[in-house]
C-alpha cells in the first residue's frame, strides 16, 4: 500500500496535490483493497448493514440548459420529451409507499412549465399524503427565494451535482451561459435553507484529469454535503461526445471508498450509472462503501424516454417493482434493504 494512502486514512484532510497522488494509487491493488477495507469498516461503522432506498420519479424530460454531455439537452431535436401530470407524480409515490420506499425523489430537466408555485403545489400534496416519508428535488438551479418557497412546502432534500469542481473542466462540459460559480452559489443556498444537501461528479467525463478529481474532493471537503452521488461518465449518442468512451467503473469504485473516507456519515448512493456499465455495479458500489440505491418509480412507459445516456438501465432490480430481487441481491452481499427515510446523521 503506498504511504500517501495510509496517511489518507490516517487523517483525510489532505492537499490538492495529495489528493491527486491518491487519486493515482488506485492502479495499485493493495491500496484499493486497503482503502476498500477502511470504507466499509467506517460504513458499517455509523449505518451497519443498512442500505436505504429512494424511490426515483422522473417527472420531465425537458429542460432549459444545453449541457454538452446531456441526453435531454435543450439542442437535442431527437430527445423524446414528455411530462407528467401532478396527479401522474402522486400516483407513482402511492405506488412506491406500497413497495415500501419512504424517500421520493422527484428529478427532472429544467422545465420552466413547473412554475415555482406549481412545484410548491405539488411538494405540499405529497408531504400531505406522506407525512412519514422524506420528499427529495433535483430540479437544477432556481433562485433562493425558490429553494425557500420549496423547502417551506415540505421538501427535505436536494440533489445537485457540482459534475466538476474544476472551472475550465466545468465551461468544456456546459454552454457559455452556465457557470461552476452559480451552481456552487446554489449549494451553498441550499445548506443556508436547511436542506439535507448532495452534491457529485461524473468520473472519466471528456477532459478531466486526475487535478480536476482532486479539486472535487477538496470541495467535497469543504462543502460537506449530506448526500454525494457519483457515476461513470457515459456517452450519448445526439451529443458532441457521442464518440468518447465511458468512464472506468473500477475508477469509480475507488472513488466511492474514498469519499466514504472523507466524508465518513455520507449518504452515498451506488447509482445508476454503474449498474448500466457493469451488471453488478450496484453490489459492487455497496460493497465499496455505498449505503443507498434508487430505484425508478417513473411510469413505465416513459423510462426509456428519460434518455440521459446510452442503454440507461431502469428495468430489472433498477426497477421499483422488482424491489423484492433486490432486496435478495442485496442480502446475498451482506446487507439488508430498510423501510426507513435514510436521513443523514
Amino acid at each position: 500500500m503506498k504511504s500517501i494512502a495510509e496517511k489518507f486514512m490516517k487523517n483525510p484532510d489532505l492537499s490538492r496535490e495529495e489528493y491527486a497522488e491518491l487519486i493515482r494509487c488506485g492502479s495499485d491493488p493493495d491500496t484499493v483493497r486497503a482503502l476498500t477495507g477502511e470504507a466499509v469498516r467506517i460504513r458499517k461503522k455509523h449505518y451497519g448493514d443498512r442500505v436505504y432506498t429512494r424511490g426515483l420519479i422522473e417527472f420531465t424530460s425537458y429542460c432549459r440548459n444545453d449541457c454538452r454531455y446531456c441526453g435531454i439537452r435543450r439542442g437535442n431535436l431527437h430527445a423524446r420529451r414528455y411530462r407528467l401530470t401532478p396527479e401522474e407524480i402522486l400516483r407513482c409515490c402511492a405506488r412506491g409507499y406500497e413497495l415500501g420506499f419512504r424517500t421520493f425523489v422527484l428529478q427532472g430537466g429544467e422545465d420552466r412549465w413547473f412554475t415555482d408555485e406549481r412545484m410548491a403545489d405539488i411538494i405540499r400534496r405529497i408531504r400531505k399524503a406522506y407525512p412519514d416519508c422524506a420528499l427529495t428535488l433535483s430540479v437544477g438551479e432556481r433562485s433562493y427565494e425558490t429553494y425557500r418557497l420549496w423547502k417551506e412546502a415540505g421538501a427535505d432534500r436536494y440533489l445537485l451535482r457540482h459534475e466538476t469542481a474544476d472551472a475550465e473542466h466545468y465551461g468544456k462540459l456546459h454552454p457559455p451561459e452556465m457557470s461552476l460559480a452559480v451552481r456552487k452559489m446554489c449549494l451553498s443556498d441550499l445548506k443556508l435553507l436547511g436542506y439535507q444537501v448532495g452534491a457529485g461528479f461524473m468520473v472519466g467525463s471528456p477532459g478531466q484529469t486526475v487535478d480536476c478529481l482532486a479539486q472535487d474532493l477538496l470541495f467535497l471537503k469543504e462543502l460537506k454535503p449530506h448526500m454525494v452521488g457519483i457515476g461513470p461518465f457515459i456517452p450519448h449518442h445526439d451529443t458532441v461526445f457521442a464518440g468518447e468512451k465511458a468512464g472506468s467503473v473500477e475508477q469509480t469504485l475507488f472513488l466511492l471508498s474514498v469519499i466514504r473516507i472523507l466524508l465518513p456519515k455520507v449518504l452515498l448512493p451506488a447509482t445508476t450509472a454503474l449498474g448500466t456499465l457493469d451488471p453488478e455495479g450496484r453490489e459492487k458500489g455497496l460493497m465499496a462503501g455505498a449505503n443507498v440505491v434508487m430505484p425508478n418509480l417513473s411510469p413505465m412507459e416513459r423510462r426509456k424516454q428519460y434518455d440521459l445516456y446510452d442503454n440507461k438501465v431502469s428495468t430489472g432490480e433498477e426497477a421499483a417493482e422488482c424491489r423484492e430481487a433486490l432486496a435478495r441481491k442485496v442480502e446475498r452481499i451482506g446487507y439488508r434493504l430498510v423501510e426507513d427515510r435514510g436521513d443523514a446523521l
